[in-house]
């Protein structure tokens, strides 16, 4: 997936629902409460909706304000950790190689874990932290992964996951009973024409989540073999790829995982492009289905030159798509019948039966665009026991969909609005907005947020599809931690977090580069 293997290289009336008890708020093993957000998917059926947030309405949301901002060193790079809510305290990883414990109201410290103090190199958190049984769990894009206390940012366990070059986990974690669920992906098939790519083979893996012993791993292609060589002699391996670039939903009830993957680097051979569906007991498939027929992509399929091209053996036949399937699935039941739902970077959004893998319906949202699917869906969609909520990222506009969860029909579409790149700060940089939707949909009871590339924070009607609410984060703004800060895109790699009356938001996404003499920003807001 181009845009994360770029970054892999270089997140009315009002009720009173109460914050966190004095134990939950200290990372007490059972804390947190009611309309928490606690993991990337929200909760394990992969829904991304907050039922209990009923602080922020359809009808006050117009009243959002920042109530403050957190903000990065320019040279850390762009910010993709979703954050993580439980009780009073807010989770999120940063670009310099941080995860940071702040108060979800003011912004205070907490605590904050430095990545640094493990392995060796320059990191980054690319993934959002889920927070259970007392823990912070997280990855890096070293390929690390670790488990740090809840309530002091000491370090519990870590793991390298993967020893691969360029190995990262960008999936973000999901925590069940008592095991982690998180797979690995990689950007080895950008490192260039002098690198013999390619190895890496995507895996999902389940850890114990009290000492981070590995239960099981499931590899989503064959290992490789030497395969010839490429155009320049350097040496070819095959097959490669497969990568799972996001979180994984579980239906509890039988106890199964579900997660897409990527495309292969090299070779035709694996579960690339593909829904799985696994016991989180054993790692054994019930059911796998490949959503493209063959699909193989490294960096110089998209590149212009005939000599580039070469290193792009299935660009003449049409089959260098770069189609991932990097977006996380929802899980629901229509009429007694368990579904997952996916979309992919294609553009088609599938819903699936979730006993058997077989389509129930398909949707195409966007056109793909020539060389990648980076105009289809890109990291995650929503469902809050009603309908369906799909965005699409540069589909020329990326659009907003509302979908009957049972059949498919369109219920509302609401394109990204017109003005966004003539108003606010993308209005002074024209050549670089873009009209979609970068990060995935969330959303909370009559409302859903997503972001966009020209820089909005927008609110919209889960009933209509009118936007309800606009904040420009292309603005100077002052951090907690003393730094200035200005926003850009809405970050990927994740979406809006809303839990107790705050939204979240990471803002600066490096796929849109607006200029800016300052670094990229965290902004929590609030009525």
């Amino acid at each position: 997936m181009l845009s994360r293997r770029l970054a892999a290289v270089l997140a009315v009336m009002c009720l009173a629902v109460p914050l966190a008890s004095p134990a939950q708020a200290a990372g007490d093993p059972r804390g947190g409460s009611r309309g928490d957000w606690p993991s990337w998917q929200q909760d394990a059926r992969g829904t991304r909706h907050n039922a209990h947030e009923r602080h922020i309405t359809p009808a006050n949301v117009g009243g959002l304000k920042l109530k403050w901002a957190f903000a990065y060193p320019k040279a850390a790079g762009t910010p993709r950790s979703q954050p993580a809510v439980v009780g009073d305290t807010v989770y999120f990883g940063s670009p310099e190689g941080k995860l940071y414990a702040r108060d979800a109201r003011t912004g205070a410290p907490r605590w904050e874990f430095d990545l640094a103090t493990v392995g060796q190199g320059r990191t980054q958190v690319q993934d959002g932290p889920a927070v259970a049984r007392g823990k912070v769990y997280f990855g890096d894009t070293r390929g690390y992964f670790y488990a740090v206390d809840q309530r002091t940012g000491r370090l519990v366990w870590s793991r390298r996951l993967d020893e691969t070059i360029t190995a990262i986990v960008t999936s973000s974690p999901l925590v069940f009973g008592d095991r982690v669920y998180v797979g690995v992906s990689s950007g080895e098939n950008i490192l260039g024409k002098e690198h013999a790519c390619c190895t890496f083979r995507g895996h999902l893996n389940a850890l114990d989540a009290d000492t981070g012993r590995q239960v099981w791993r499931f590899y989503t292609v064959p290992e490789s073999r030497e395969d010839g060589t490429w155009p320049n002699g350097v040496k070819r391996y095959a097959p490669s790829g497969g990568g799972v670039w996001s979180s994984p939903a579980i239906d509890p009830r039988t106890r199964t995982l579900y997660v897409g993957t990527g495309q292969n680097y090299t070779g035709s051979a694996g579960h690339y492009d593909s829904v799985l569906a696994l016991n989180i007991d054993t790692g054994r498939p019930r059911w796998t289905r490949k959503m493209t027929d063959v699909d193989t992509w490294r960096l110089e399929c998209s590149l212009p030159t005939p000599e580039d091209r070469e290193f792009c053996p299935n660009l003449p036949a049409g089959t260098a798509l770069d189609f991932d399937l990097g977006a996380s699935p929802n899980l629901f039941t229509v009429r007694g019948r368990p579904m997952v739902a996916i979309g992919q970077k294609s553009g088609v959004f599938h819903v699936l039966d979730a006993r058997t893998g077989r389509i129930v319906w398909q949707r195409q949202m966007s056109t793909p665009m020539p060389g990648g699917g980076l105009s289809g869906v890109q990291w995650g969609t929503s469902f809050d026991g009603e309908r369906l909520y799909v965005a699409t990222y540069m589909a020329n506009p990326g659009t907003l969909f509302a979908l009957d969860p049972a059949t498919g029909h369109l219920l509302w579409q609401t394109p990204n609005p017109p003005d966004g790149c003539t108003t606010g700060g993308a209005a002074q940089s024209p050549g670089s907005c873009r009209l979609g939707h970068t990060p995935a949909v969330s959303t909370t009871p009559g409302l859903v947020w997503e972001g966009s590339m020209d820089g909005k924070m927008r609110a919209y009607s889960a009933r209509t599809g009118e936007v309800l609410w606009t904040y420009d984060t292309i603005q100077d703004v002052q951090g907690v931690n003393g730094l200035t800060g200005r926003g850009g895109a809405v970050s990927g790699g994740g979406g809006a977090v809303v839990s107790h009356g705050m939204l979240f938001i990471q803002s600066g996404y490096f796929f849109t580069p607006y200029p800016s003499p300052h670094g990229s920003v965290f902004l929590a807001f609030g009525l």
